[in-house]
């Protein structure tokens, strides 16, 4: 999808795209191709949106029209957009070591579960939050296998290979899953 500022002074083409993206969430929304033109296409789907909403159909992109569908725009472009990222706090040289409880420590094992299901030579770890023995072990099979050091602990290093590896491995599991 292009960024929101590629549409500046381009109304029609933004006013396609959020129609585009509400029909992906709601079946009763006619999709539109975002081609910069006011045509047929684009005024039916209005008026679909319109009669959704309780508005006047018109066809017509009116003010009433064009806020109301800037706000089913955005809880929608949530639904159909990629997953917010999540910013992890790991200081500089921060080692997680065995016996340590650490809140990183439950997204890691969460990672390592995936890639153990995924991957047969990673053993599954604990889902605790703490560095225990089977976590420390999941470490070092996912170290070996990134040609890492086989510390065994959760490391800068370590922790960027298995943000790395987890999508590829989550939606391999999800596609195996449907």
């Amino acid at each position: 999808m292009r960024p929101p500022e590629s549409f500046i002074g381009q109304p029609v083409r933004s006013l396609q795209t959020m129609l585009r993206v509400i029909a992906q969430t709601d079946d009763n929304q006619p999709s539109v191709i975002p081609d910069g033109i006011y045509g047929p296409q684009t005024s039916a789907a209005v008026s679909a949106f319109q009669r959704n909403r309780g508005l006047p159909i018109t066809g017509v992109a009116d003010q009433a029209t064009w806020e109301a569908i800037t706000a089913a725009y955005e809880p929608a472009l949530i639904l159909v957009g990629e997953a917010q990222p999540i910013a992890v706090i790991f200081e500089p040289n921060e080692v997680i070591v065995a016996g340590q409880r650490h809140p990183n420590l439950y997204l890691a094992q969460g990672m390592l579960t995936v890639l153990s299901q995924v991957y047969g030579s990673i053993s599954p770890p604990s889902l605790n939050g703490t560095l225990d023995l089977p976590t420390g072990q999941s470490l070092a099979s996912f170290q070996r296998l990134n040609d890492l050091p086989e510390t065994g602990e959760l490391d800068r290093i370590t922790w960027r290979q298995l943000a790395l590896h987890y999508p590829g491995a989550a939606s391999l599991q999800l596609r195996e899953n449907s």
